[in-house]
Formats: structure tokens, C-alpha cells, sequence
């Protein structure tokens, strides 16, 4: 549905804000691009979009170029772009139903607003509403003809805790329905909770890109506990065996780092039984796509620096 091939933008005074970047997105598919701020998150999603044609490479959305052929590519695709920019005196109803005027086979008005919970706020004006309203309206718009390829530019900034769930459960409900989904967000759990497939760009390049779990399994899981009174960090099982492959110490508290989970938690709990003592604190959990993308984030600018 999606398909990118080392995609380059370059902006006036020769600013390379993509730079060769390669993935695709299958049908039905939700694909994250994620990034810290000027990676070159939006720059991308905007030629995908066909805002913009390309400084150099392809893309194609739907098997056609979205800049050239927007005539073919824009009545199948919804786009969610980080801010709407509505008439402020307009009614939510009245804004969907001017929306609904330019868009082919849109769905009734009431229907919009039903499924991102505003049909109660239909006749309020846009002013009205506050910061998270106005994203769902933007979602509103962007469901408006069915898409079958939906972009959504960080979808719930602004969103209370209960709006982002209720925002997730409804994007969940579009790709199983066979909607391909392109998200970019700063919230990491969202990506985490959403996305079968992800990229990471820094500085306009991938840094790691696949399956969340293939990236996250990439980095170390974590153990942290108290050592019982009268026991030293000599006194564990050999660590190497267990397969650590980093340790600090606070105090009292120990935190090891741990390529082999369950063979380093199982070690571990044994050896305490045997000496009969309590692992205070103990806290066993896997990386998370947080720490992953901090991780990639933190070793791209030490190679930038190194290079400068």
C-alpha cells in the first residue's frame, strides 16, 4: 500500500531533512514512523501525503505517485495533520458537513461525529472546544470517506487518558477492518500499544526499523532487588552465567542488565531459596520501546559528535 525508496527532501539553502530512507507498509498494516523533534517525521509523512514532491527517489501510495497521479491517490486516503486549522465560528456539524461537501462517498455527518464521540458537541462552535475536541474533529475529517490508507500525524496530542484509549480502540477497529495505518507519535506506549511495524529515524536516516518486539528485543532486559543484610554482590551466582552482561549498584540496591531474562531471573530466585534469604525490591521486567528508541537515540548522536 505504501512503498518508499531511498526518499530524499532537501529544503531551499540545501537542508537534507530526508535522506534516503527505505520502507514499505502492507494492507491493513499499522506502520509507526517515530523520531526524536527534526528527525524528519513530518517532512516524510508530507510527501507520502503528496504535499510535496521528492528531492530525489520514490514513493508510492496505492501504486501511484501522490504528487503526480493526487487525482487517483487523494478520494482513498485520510489524512490527520498536526493541527486542522478550522473556521472558528463554524459548528462541529457544519464543519464536518462543509468537509463532507469536497469529499467523494462521504460518510453521513452524524456517523463522523458518532465515532470519535462527538456527536453530543455537534452544535457547539469550534472555538468552543478544547485542545483534545479539536483533534477528534481533525480524526473526524480524516475518517470522513472510508480511507483505505490513513495518515495520522500525532493523533492524540491533547487527549485526556481516556480520549487516547478510546482514539486507540477506534484505530485498532479501523486496521482490522483493512485500513493501512502510517502513525507518527511522541508518545512511545501509543506506538507500543498500536503498531505491528515500526522505523526510527534520526537526522533523516533509520536508525532501526521492524517488527516492535524484533526492536525492542534488542535491548537488555532489567533486574533490580535490595541485597539481604550480611550478603555482598560477590556472594550471587556467577553473573556471566547467568547471562548479564551489565551491573551498577546504589547502595544496598542492585540493578543488572540481562540479555537472557528468564535464565537471569530463574538463577537468581533459586540461589535465594537455597540461602534462604528474601530478594527485597525485586523488580524482573523486559525493555520497553521507550528505552529502545532513548538507547538508538543516545548512540546516532555519539556517532554524530564523533564524526564532527
Amino acid at each position: 500500500m505504501i512503498e518508499v525508496e531511498e526518499l530524499r527532501r532537501t529544503y531551499a539553502g540545501g537542508f537534507e531533512a530526508v535522506s534516503g530512507i527505505s520502507f514499505s507498509v502492507a494492507r491493513g498494516e499499522l506502520f509507526a514512523l517515530l523520531g526524536t523533534n527534526g528527525a524528519g517525521k513530518t517532512s516524510t509523512v508530507e510527501l507520502l501525503e503528496g504535499l510535496a514532491p521528492p528531492s530525489g527517489g520514490t514513493v508510492r501510495v496505492l501504486g501511484h505517485d501522490p504528487y503526480t497521479e493526487r487525482a487517483a491517490v487523494r478520494p482513498r486516503t485520510g489524512v490527520m495533520l498536526q493541527e486542522g486549522g478550522f473556521p472558528a465560528e463554524l459548528t462541529v456539524a457544519e464543519t464536518v458537513r462543509m468537509w463532507a461537501g469536497c469529499t467523494s462517498g462521504a460518510r453521513p455527518v452524524a456517523e463522523a461525529l458518532e465515532l470519535v464521540d462527538l456527536a453530543r458537541r455537534s452544535q457547539v462552535r469550534v472555538k468552543q472546544l478544547s485542545g483534545g475536541e479539536k483533534r477528534r474533529l481533525d480524526l473526524a475529517l480524516a475518517l470522513l470517506a472510508r480511507p483505505e490508507v490513513l495518515f495520522l500525524d500525532e493523533p492524540t496530542t491533547g487527549l485526556d487518558a481516556e480520549g487516547r484509549r478510546a482514539t486507540w480502540e477506534l484505530v485498532r477497529a479501523l486496521r482490522d477492518g483493512g485500513t493501512t495505518v502510517l502513525l507518527t507519535t511522541h508518545y512511545l506506549e501509543e506506538a507500543e500499544a498500536l503498531a505491528e511495524r515500526l522505523a526510527i529515524l534520526h537526522e533523516g536516516r533509520i536508525a532501526a526499523s521492524g517488527r516492535v518486539d524484533e526492536v525492542v528485543a534488542a535491548q537488555p532486559s532489567h533486574i533490580s532487588f535490595d541485597l539481604p543484610d550480611g550478603y555482598h554482590l560477590g556472594d550471587l551466582p556467577p553473573l556471566d552465567r547467568l547471562g548479564v552482561v551489565g551491573h551498577e549498584t546504589a547502595g544496598r540496591t542492585v540493578r543488572l542488565k540481562t540479555d537472557k531474562l528468564q535464565l537471569a531471573a530463574t538463577g537468581l530466585l533459586l540461589w535465594a531459596r537455597d540461602s534462604d534469604v528474601e530478594l527485597r525490591g525485586l523488580d524482573v521486567r523486559s525493555a520497553s520501546l521507550e528505552e529502545a528508541f532513548l538507547k538508538i537515540a543516545q548512540e546516532q548522536h555519539g556517532e554524530a559528535e564523533t564524526v564532527r
